[in-house]
């Protein structure tokens, strides 16, 4: 992102703002997306998202790590939302139904991928995107969600395996 851009937005240009916008929207989707099933709570969270990046933008000490930053914020926005609108770990068993075979079509493997992820528990769905995706080490995912390592490492391991299995029942 340009540096003049982003000074903009810090004297609260709406232009400037509305330019960032429409370049970290898509992205940013695209994180939430991993994250949550619902599309309003998407779009509740990508408000907020943009909500925090607008004021706080102030706070960004370089420029170039604006994305990150950006994007940091939407994963903690949708950790958030997970842990207030019920309990983030739910027993293992409890996982949602697979999907039916055949019933996904091949449109990407990367699509169908974040597909399978809606049907991982919320609990390991976020530690998946955490360590696999984000990059996220256990013992930070262990702070950021209030848990130990061996849960982390546990609910990690438990995702793994049930992408496998829908992996294999998809024949993707």
């Amino acid at each position: 992102m340009e540096r003049e851009l982003l000074l903009e937005c810090q004297r609260n240009d709406r232009k400037a703002q509305r330019k960032v916008y429409e370049r970290m929207a898509g992205r940013l989707y695209s994180v939430c997306r991993r994250y949550l099933k619902n599309d309003e709570d998407i779009e509740e969270v990508l408000a907020d998202t943009f909500y925090k990046i607008f004021t706080k933008i102030g706070q960004l000490q370089n420029p170039e790590t604006f994305e990150s930053w950006a994007k940091k914020i939407a994963v903690n926005e949708c950790l958030q939302k997970l842990r207030a609108d019920k309990a983030l770990f739910i027993s293992l068993e409890d996982s949602p139904t697979e999907p039916s075979e055949g019933s996904s079509e091949h449109i990407s493997f990367e699509k169908d991928i974040l597909n399978l992820l809606n049907f991982l528990p919320e609990g390991c769905r976020a530690i998946f995107n955490l360590f696999a995706i984000e990059g996220y080490p256990h013992k930070e995912i262990a702070s950021m969600l209030s848990i130990s390592e061996g849960t982390s490492k546990s609910q990690l391991n438990f995702a793994r395996k049930k992408l496998q299995e829908l992996l294999v029942n998809q024949n993707i």
